[in-house]
């Protein structure tokens, strides 16, 4: 199947029980069995429940691996997996990462004696240099948020095969449209579903998909017995975004474009833009070869705080708020939003200063975002 009409009848489509065409949201907790242990599939909503696994076997399906879990936020599907790991083992992550990855790795995985080091995942020197003994994984977001570095996912399946690790791989801004690590030899793939893949903001969940039964069983495990799982309502809600992802990345991709090459070169912007569908990008031939597209998210620095805080008052059809990957175009500073919880030192290292902008463009009409940026882009002397 092609991808779009994998979107549509990929995983279990169809309700076998009725032949509903849309999965039917079974809001229900307990199941009745027929005699003690035996039943149809389901016996308790937070093990399985029927809307859930349909949304389970649909990531799979898409993402090409062995099995799907869901849970209630992105951090949620990102905290279990990270479960796989024990006290004593090491992970190394990528720099560039999102503030809630940093900030769950440094203040709640280093208190169960787990350690991380974040590192450049482009630089295969900085890696081997940060490996060690007691290294079990390595976690990689590519592209990252906010700086849109493009890691070269088969190179590090095979650097993680030799030295003994899981790849991790957190695939919120390639979307499986774009991107599906596990076919280029990742072991997990991670996805905050509130962003793309729900697409709609509307809805707060989180994906896991691993390849090989072994880590089913022990994902399964962890997942059954913290809890975090995604209900009904939401999974529903998530099947239904997942149906116009590739219509909605092929318009999110289609009007990044023009905005990136609008915002490459203009006066008012400090430095590069950063988006990996620009020829400029340090890692353009990667994402060529790596991935179907380059996604719909673009950073640029305008120099300070003052003036990203000018620009954001101007600005008439981009929304100040959290979060990405809607069909309304988002803006937000993230050394004060998304990557606050990074120390001011270490953002400013990677990149990450006051005057960052990171726009997800969403699918209006391109010339209205083109005309607002435009006139939102005249700085007066601040």
């Amino acid at each position: 199947m092609k991808p779009r009409t994998k979107l549509i009848h990929g995983g279990k489509p169809i309700d076998p029980h009725t032949g509903a065409v849309s999965v039917p949201i079974y809001q229900v907790s307990t199941y009745k069995q027929d005699s003690v242990g035996v039943h149809k599939g389901y016996e308790y909503s937070r093990t399985g429940n029927p809307t859930r696994h349909a949304l389970e076997v649909l990531i799979a399906d898409l993402e090409e691996g062995t099995a799907g879990f869901a849970f209630a936020s992105g951090m949620a599907a990102i905290h279990a997996v990270f479960g796989l790991l024990r006290s004593g083992d090491h992970i190394l992550i990528t720099d560039d990462v999102y503030g809630g990855t940093y900030r769950i790795a440094t203040k709640v995985l280093e208190r169960l004696g787990i350690e991380s080091t974040f590192v450049d995942t482009t630089d295969y020197g900085e890696l081997a240099a940060a490996l060690r003994p007691n290294t079990k994984a390595l976690f990689v977001e590519t592209p990252t948020n906010p700086l849109l570095k493009v890691s070269d996912i088969a190179e590090l399946a095979q650097w993680s095969k030799a030295a003994g690790l899981l790849l991790i791989v957190d695939n919120t801004f390639g979307t499986p449209y774009w991107q599906t690590p596990i076919t280029l030899g990742a072991d997990i793939v991670v996805h905050s579903a509130t962003k793309y893949l729900g697409g709609h903001s509307d809805v707060v969940a989180g994906l896991a998909v691993v390849k090989g039964g072994e880590l089913a069983e022990r994902l399964h495990f962890i997942q059954n017995a913290t809890g975090g799982v995604l209900g009904p309502q939401d999974s529903w809600l998530l099947i239904r975004g997942l149906k116009t992802l590739g219509l909605r990345m092929e318009a999110h991709e289609h009007n990044a474009r023009k905005l990136a090459s609008y915002l490459d070169g203009h006066p008012e912007v400090v430095g590069a833009v950063y988006y990996p569908g620009l020829e400029c990008h340090p890692q353009h031939e990667l994402a060529l070869r790596q991935a179907r597209g380059f996604g719909g998210i673009i950073s640029f620095d305008v120099g300070s705080e003052a003036r990203a805080a000018a620009l954001l008052g101007r600005l008439k059809y981009f929304t100040l708020a959290e979060s990405l990957g809607a069909v309304e175009s988002l803006i937000s500073v993230p050394a004060k939003m998304t990557h606050a919880s990074i120390p001011k030192e270490r953002r400013e290292a990677l990149g990450i200063t006051d005057g960052l902008v990171r726009i997800s463009v969403g699918i209006e009409d391109a010339e209205d975002l083109l005309n607002d940026l435009e006139q939102a882009l005249k700085f007066e002397e601040l």
